[in-house]
């Protein structure tokens, strides 16, 4: 029988960690000194591949600390921490969205029309204090802390990944692989802040975590003509009407359903008066696919099912179509990674399985080309208000940060242990 219910399996044992301590002392005392930076660079949201202050302010921090980043060619940077072979990845990005704020804080955004709605900021302070954190450990110097390491072999190097312009399709992410930074790592970890998520609490998930997005831009062109005539001209609304409801009908008749590809229309534009039918027209949307193969067939039909639709009405019509990203595909093995991390610092209660969402990353180009897996990092403050991403009242609880420190640095640790 056929069901919708999400599966479920029960909790894996935690592996054992002979000699590894837990890290959340170390991390108590960074995390202050992290959301201090992190509200900064919320105050001075940059859009994608225009995040100059945010990299600087980064490798100014990190430099502080004794670490030696490397800048990307244009924004974004990343930093190794340790010797030898890399064993591990984390990625953050660092952009922000073209959003007025409306949250009101004493750190909102002081550029207009520029905020950080989808949290990039939370995924950046959570990575940047992960790397303070990880050179405590790795230095020697984590034992301030009450943390110590000196009876575990901590081998090899953790790369840490600021990458910029996640939010312009196709995303920044290609522009840094191009750029090398993926060579020698053999499996990656990212975060995605969740406001449906209770702070404390994890969502993972084995297979994709998010959706394949392409945005769709169509412009028709006819004559115009008088409403009273329409015979007399090309019908550019009722064939741009036509377009809007039969393309996402038809696909959803030639993709398998299990793929749930799917058309969905953001912007209509056409005319400026009842009894005028215009000559142009403008409609946009996006495409959304949840398995990787179903997306690339899509992609190739769009166009032929957009001329057939638009062809009875005798409009000229022109297809934009971007591909954007493919879907999040979490690997089994790095996801067990996580999912020990967070039960050995935080407990498997913190573990909740996250639905696919229909949301695009651009983290997916990274994952298809290394094992890797993203978790959704619990945001919401318990009994407070569910915000939605990319709106710009949205306030993360700040715990969150702390929580994901405490998950990537177990996690790193395991990782240059040979735990796992």
């Amino acid at each position: 029988m056929d069901s919708d219910t999400e599966p479920t399996t029960a909790p894996r044992p935690v592996l054992d960690d002979p000699g590894l301590p837990r890290v959340t002392p170390l991390i108590e005392q960074l995390v202050d000194d992290v959301i201090t930076v992190r509200r900064d660079l919320h105050q001075h949201p940059e859009l994608s591949y225009h995040e100059y202050r945010t990299t600087e302010r980064l490798l100014t921090v990190l430099r502080t600390a004794g670490l030696q980043p490397e800048k990307f060619e244009d924004t974004g940077l990343f930093v190794d921490i340790g010797s030898g072979p890399i064993v591990l990845a984390l990625r953050a990005d660092i952009d922000a969205l073209p959003l007025q704020e409306l949250t009101g804080l004493d750190y909102a955004s002081v550029n207009p029309g520029v905020a950080h709605a989808c949290g990039h900021d939370m995924h950046t302070a959570v990575m940047l204090g992960t790397s303070l954190a990880l050179h405590r450990l790795v230095t020697g110097t984590a034992g301030q802390a009450g943390v110590d390491v000196s009876r575990v072999s901590l081998a090899g190097r953790v790369r840490i990944i600021f990458q910029p312009a996640e939010e312009q399709l196709p995303g920044g992410s290609l522009s840094v692989i191009k750029q090398g930074v993926l060579e020698g790592v053999p499996r990656i970890l990212a975060a995605h802040c969740e406001p449906r998520f209770d702070v404390g609490t994890i969502g993972t998930r084995i297979g994709a975590i998010t959706s394949a997005a392409d945005t769709i831009r169509i412009r028709l062109h006819g004559r115009g003509g008088h409403t009273s005539r329409p015979q007399l001209t090309e019908d550019l609304v009722y064939a741009l009407a036509q377009i809007a409801a039969q393309v996402p009908a038809v696909l959803g008749r030639l993709i398998d359903v299990r793929s749930a590809a799917q058309v969905v229309w953001g912007e209509i534009n056409a005319g400026h008066a009842p009894n005028a039918i215009p000559n142009t027209g403008y409609l946009a949307g996006t495409l959304r696919c949840l398995d990787a193969e179903a997306w690339e067939t899509a992609g190739r039909m769009l166009d032929d099912v957009v001329t057939q639709v638009a062809a009875p009405y005798g409009v000229d019509v022109e297809l934009d179509h971007v591909r954007g990203v493919p879907p999040v595909v979490n690997t089994e093995a790095e996801t067990d990674l996580i999912e020990d991390a967070t039960r050995f610092e935080i407990g498997s209660r913190a573990i909740t399985l996250t639905p696919q969402s229909m949301g695009g990353e651009d983290f997916a180009w990274m994952t298809q080309q290394v094992p890797g897996s993203m978790l959704r990092l619990g945001t919401r403050t318990p009994g407070g208000r569910i915000y939605d991403l990319h709106q710009g009242d949205y306030v993360p609880d700040e715990r969150a940060i702390g929580v994901g420190m405490r998950i990537f640095t177990a996690a790193a640790l395991r990782a240059l242990a040979g735990v796992q």
